[in-house]
């Protein structure tokens, strides 16, 4: 049996101080997600504070530290490698079909208008105010997903809104 030179053929395997190193570095990225639970419990007012303020600021950063002295150098690298190659195959396509982009502008647009809409409806609708809060969740998420429908270029639109770059073929510059 011939041996390729494949790039999978040189990883070595995970070693236990990658593993124990990943498993503190996710969490502590997840530890924010404890601050509910803080919040419902018995404990003092002061205590729930310092906990809610340390697992969303201080804890987090702190597993990341102890992480990488687990890991070591060339294992923070590989998680990092890891994650980058993950988030990438997640991201949106650069480039999206013209009915694609029309789905994304209504999606963008639509909780924008609710968002304007909103609180006079119910300032004229006062009997309907238990739907109000489900509505603004849902509102909310389709306006985070229409990025995501709406492609990388658009990303890039909105990030230009947002850059000031003097252009000198604009007659129009102050």
């Amino acid at each position: 049996m011939r041996k390729t030179n494949h790039p999978n053929n040189n990883a070595k395997p995970l070693s236990h101080r990658f593993i124990i190193g990943s498993i503190v570095f996710i969490a502590g990225f997840l530890s924010p997600l404890l601050i509910p639970l803080v919040l419902v419990s018995p404990l003092p007012t002061l205590l729930k504070t310092a906990l809610a303020g340390g697992l969303a600021f201080g804890i987090p950063e702190l597993a990341a530290f102890i992480a990488v002295i687990i890991m070591g150098r060339e294992g923070f690298l590989t998680l990092k490698r890891l994650i980058h190659v993950s988030v990438k195959k997640a991201a949106p396509p650069a480039r999206v079909s013209r009915r694609r982009y029309r789905i994304g502008l209504v999606m963008f647009a639509l909780p924008l208008l609710f968002a304007w809409t909103g609180p006079y409806l119910i300032y004229m609708m006062p009997e309907r105010m238990e739907l109000y809060l489900p509505l603004v969740i849902m509102s909310e998420l389709v306006f985070c997903s229409s990025f995501l429908v709406l492609g990388g270029e658009f990303w890039g639109k909105i990030r230009a809104l947002f850059v000031w770059s003097p252009q000198k073929d604009n007659p129009v510059s102050l």
